[in-house]
């Protein structure tokens, strides 16, 4: 494991472009981020709030969730939804509401086939107050928006088995990982949001659960804030490993991690509380995701 690149304000939101490059969120900056693979760092887009999840969709641009920054800062006003020009850098609010109710902390966000893509609003602490999270499904020119999961519990990290069948997503507070069958896109079973049989994993003791990818066998990689790790979850949650940070590299605040590579064995991990973005080799290929660029 090395470290590619420091000095990052609360990164998040990795993507492995064809190029060697990695973008990133950096969340307290307000930025997304190109990092080359010798650590250098340009600035591709001034996106003020809190950029957090990000994804390619079909037309080559860069979506993101935007949680609209901290509650403590005073400027938090609500998140949207965003699309990024790499060329550009132009940046364009796509989604600021759901049938007349504020999007509230988006966070992560997955494209299936379409060309549309599911998203996880984690809701917001307001000191005493507390705004309940939610699962939307959105187009991705801006047309339509819904909500197909409420309530749901501070769900952070979102992905698509490698079927398309199942949507996975992660609850930060009671690091939990849960899954509902897609019947259609942007159409999930019915069943509550906390039916058991959405239940996947549940991890022991004092740990949360924050962003996730999935790797080409089906297993969903969630990373995980206290212990500071990734948690490799099966697919029938019968059984889960924890890969730590090696010694030098401890960070508490785990927040992401995609893959990347031409085999896609490469696994860059984003470190919000030392701000750096590392990468290592992965036991397993990742899952190639719709959209690339």
């Amino acid at each position: 494991m090395e470290v590619v690149a420091e000095g990052l304000a609360f990164p998040e939101g990795p993507v492995a472009l064809s190029d060697g490059t990695v973008l990133v969120t950096e969340i307290d900056r307000g930025t997304l981020t190109r990092i080359s693979p010798s650590g250098g760092t340009e600035v591709v887009a001034h996106c003020g709030g809190g950029p957090n999840g990000a994804a390619i969709g079909a037309d080559g641009a860069v979506y993101l969730c935007n949680n609209g920054g901290r509650f403590a800062s005073g400027k938090w006003n609500g998140g949207w939804i965003e699309r990024v020009d790499l060329h550009s850098g132009a940046v364009e609010v796509l989604y600021r509401e759901c049938d007349g109710r504020r999007l509230s902390g988006p966070n992560d966000l997955v494209f299936d086939s379409t060309g549309n893509f599911y998203f996880t609003d984690t809701g917001k602490f307001r000191g005493r107050q507390r705004d309940v999270g939610s699962l939307y499904y959105a187009h991705s020119d801006g047309s339509q928006i819904q909500e197909i999961v409420h309530p749901a519990e501070s769900p952070n990290g979102i992905g698509l088995s490698p079927d398309l069948g199942t949507l996975y997503y992660a609850e930060t507070v009671t690091a939990r990982l849960r899954r509902r069958q897609v019947m259609a896109p942007g159409r999930l079973a019915e069943v509550a949001a906390t039916d058991p049989s959405t239940l996947v994993v549940g991890l022991p003791g004092y740990q949360a659960f924050d962003s996730l990818a999935v790797d080409g066998e089906g297993n969903v990689c969630v990373a995980t804030l206290v212990t500071g790790c990734i948690t490799s979850v099966s697919a029938d949650g019968r059984g889960f490993t924890q890969y730590a940070l090696p010694e030098g590299l401890e960070d508490e605040m785990v927040t992401n991690l995609c893959f990347g590579g031409e085999d896609l064995l490469t696994a860059y991990v984003t470190l919000g509380g030392t701000g750096r973005l590392i990468r290592c080799r992965w036991p397993q290929p990742g899952l190639a995701l719709e959209f690339s660029a």
